[in-house]
């Protein structure tokens, strides 16, 4: 399993750590999820067949903004 990690902002309660996770949850591929809302991050362990920008679209779907 591979996993990567985001630093993002824009995650400011519980709805959008739910909306995160559903659709992060939609990715195929996407086998783990954890949004700390304290550090503003989000870790999302996925195996070989994902697309990454899969996982960075979902995130900004919501209105979350990585940071580089």
């Amino acid at each position: 399993m591979n996993k990567v990690h985001y630093n993002v902002s824009g995650l400011l309660n519980e709805k959008m750590k739910t909306q995160v996770k559903n659709v992060l949850n939609k990715v195929e591929g996407v086998s783990s999820i954890d949004v700390d809302l304290v550090r503003g991050t989000i870790e999302v362990g996925y195996n070989e067949t994902t697309d990454t920008k899969e996982i960075t679209d979902g995130i900004e779907r919501v209105g979350c903004k990585i940071e580089e």
